[in-house]
């Protein structure tokens, strides 16, 4: 099975944006994903879309209950047609607080929401490709206005596959019965993903009789290289966001799985005093090693292979990537991935 090596961006500036997309399209990354964090990861995609030629561009992922399904509807077509066809919608439910104290919308019903998001957005390309009244009927959206004045002309271009960060049951069901594809979160262990996450994703696929060969899975790697200058520096970024996403009940998933909920437990107590320092202490060898991979450069894709051979399709690595830095290493990687490909 051929892994797909691709470079994701959590906050770049939108004036570097154009030289990040090409320098990981020279370097042969299959796919580039920027996340919404501190920007807007659709205009750092149309940036890249319009700098690029080849090289797959993602939201991964971008907010969908900061959005109507309408607004997203358009932003993917746009998207869809400034890149030629080479769009991924990522897109996740975030969680309560921040949809409704950061972006001020309604947080309810999470999972039919982002169910009828996803149904709602390709019913409304549909109207703009086949040209047919749009009739989209939920629970929570219902839309049925089209107008020739609003409607973008068809493209020649598939729709854009569709994507959903999943963690817990609940969503991992609905990515499985709706979505083209499920984004993992960068924490995550291969147990959870052979024991909890699949197991739920497939009876979502099964659910909607879909099968496994169309459907997509990408993750983000907290990988150390060991022989790197850097490597305790890239450690202590691993250890500080194990901490963090394990201190929060949204995860807690991992640590019942793993044995960790003490642990778990002391982290969002620590949190919730803001003591962010003192929390990766709590982190243990074990569960470092068990989050992260720890390798030389050289040896980097085969230990993802190992790991990951199976799990998903689609990989990359949670450290950042310069322009102009490490790019021997870089190279060596996105070539050790591709290597196999006819």
């Amino acid at each position: 099975m051929t892994l797909k090596f691709d470079v994701t961006f959590l906050a770049p500036r939108l004036t570097h944006m154009p030289h990040l997309a090409q320098a990981a399209e020279a370097l042969g990354f299959h796919g580039l994903w920027v996340a919404e964090t501190k920007t807007d990861p659709f205009l750092a995609l149309a940036l890249a879309a319009q700098a690029t030629r080849r090289i797959e561009l993602g939201t991964g992922i971008a907010v969908a209950f900061a959005r109507s399904p309408v607004v997203l509807a358009y932003t993917g077509w746009g998207l869809q047609d400034l890149s030629r066809g080479r769009f991924l919608l990522g897109l996740g439910s975030q969680v309560r607080g921040h949809v409704q104290r950061r972006f001020g919308m309604v947080w309810d019903r999470p999972l039919r929401r982002m169910r009828e998001t996803v149904e709602a957005i390709r019913a409304v390309w549909r109207t703009w490709q086949e040209d047919v009244p749009l009739r989209y009927r939920g629970e929570i959206f219902r839309l049925s206005l089209m107008t020739p004045f609003f409607q973008p002309d068809p493209l020649p271009y598939d729709y854009p596959p569709i994507l959903i960060s999943a963690v817990n049951k609940g969503m991992l069901r609905v990515a499985g019965r709706v979505a083209d594809g499920v984004v993992f979160h960068a924490l995550h262990t291969a147990r959870y993903l052979r024991e909890f996450a699949w197991p739920h994703l497939e009876a979502g696929l099964q659910q909607a009789g879909r099968r496994r060969e169309d459907f997509q899975a990408l993750v983000s790697v907290f990988v150390v290289p060991t022989d790197d200058p850097d490597a305790g520096q890239f450690e202590a970024l691993v250890r500080q966001q194990v901490a963090f996403y394990l201190s929060t009940p949204a995860y807690r998933v991992l640590a019942q799985l793993h044995g960790w909920e003490d642990i778990a437990l002391q982290l969002g107590r620590l949190a919730k005093e803001g003591r962010w320092e003192e929390m990766p202490r709590l982190v243990t060898e074990e569960m470092l090693h068990t989050f992260a991979i720890f390798a030389p450069w050289k040896d980097l894709v085969q230990a993802v292979r190992s790991r990951y051979t199976g799990l998903v399709d689609r990989v990359s690595f949670y450290l950042p990537f310069r322009p102009g830095e490490r790019e021997a290493q870089w190279r060596m990687v996105v070539e050790g991935f591709r290597e196999d490909e006819v």
